[in-house]
């Protein structure tokens, strides 16, 4: 079926272009953060201005039969336009779960889907290709939350986790915090069974004739942020469907196999030099 039979939602988005050692890289940037949380740091990937060659372009991910060499190129590339050394990454090796994590030192962290920090000294970043990223900062306590929320994580709840650790270990005040709910599969694609459907409140589920129901997943993360406490207007929804923008996003969805991934990445810590 042809994902375009449906619009995705309406999208607010601002893709920058960046440079490093004059390639050009391509960033979705938060309208949001930059007035609210002065030096905090944060992008996301799209599909576009790698080096890997076919269908993964800007890949930034190990897993996926890309080439390690042109992955590397690509995370210098999409990192270095940021100002951000990877050495200083924290990344969740995300299983489809609702663990959340501190993350005190760069690293990769094992069995779980989220980290939070308010170490100057590490940068988090979460990797997708049709879930749910979602960023949260407190700017007052210089803390910091990213969470990779797939249908099995949200369904069990790993936003409001994560923002219940990033009060309890990092100081955040819900009431004082930002968010971005990042690019994913949307309700106009993100096609599932009746037994995925089931496990979710009516609310966040679009059903239409003769097509399976679909999931919106968008408006899970927003609800979950404002029952966590965060003010909605402080929440920054980027709702462009990764599924139904293959100019832009990976989506394992629509590729498969030949699908690369994106990352994210939030945190304080002082810029690398370029």
């Amino acid at each position: 079926r042809d994902p375009g039979h449906h619009h995705s939602p309406v999208a607010q988005r601002m893709i920058e272009q960046l440079f490093f050692h004059g390639a050009s890289v391509p960033v979705v940037r938060s309208a949001l953060l930059p007035a609210v949380a002065p030096g905090l740091v944060f992008g996301l990937s799209t599909r576009l201005g790698g080096e890997s060659g076919a269908s993964f372009g800007m890949n930034l991910s190990f897993r996926v039969g890309d080439e390690e060499r042109a992955v590397r190129g690509n995370r210098d590339r999409f990192f270095g336009a940021l100002g951000v050394d990877p050495a200083r990454l924290a990344i969740p090796s995300q299983v489809h779960g609702d663990v959340v994590l501190v993350a005190s030192e760069p690293g990769s962290y094992a069995a779980c889907d989220g980290l939070v920090t308010r170490s100057d000294e590490v940068f988090l970043a979460v990797t997708v290709a049709d879930c749910v990223p979602v960023f949260v900062v407190d700017p007052v306590a210089r803390a910091v939350g990213a969470f990779h929320a797939g249908w099995r994580g949200a369904c069990a709840g790993i936003v409001a986790k994560g923002m219940a650790l990033l009060g309890e270990r990092c100081g955040a005040d819900p009431s004082r915090s930002y968010a971005v709910v990042g690019q994913s599969a949307g309700a106009c694609c993100y096609e599932v069974g009746e037994e995925v459907a089931a496990q979710f409140e009516p609310r966040f589920v679009v059903r239409r004739p003769l097509v399976k129901p679909t999931l919106d997943l968008h408006a899970h993360a927003r609800a979950a942020l404002e029952a966590a406490g965060v003010p909605g207007s402080r929440i920054e929804m980027l709702t462009e469907c990764t599924i139904c923008h293959p100019g832009e996003y990976h989506s394992c969805r629509r590729d498969a196999e030949r699908s690369g991934r994106m990352m994210g990445v939030i945190g304080y810590g002082a810029p690398a030099r370029r």
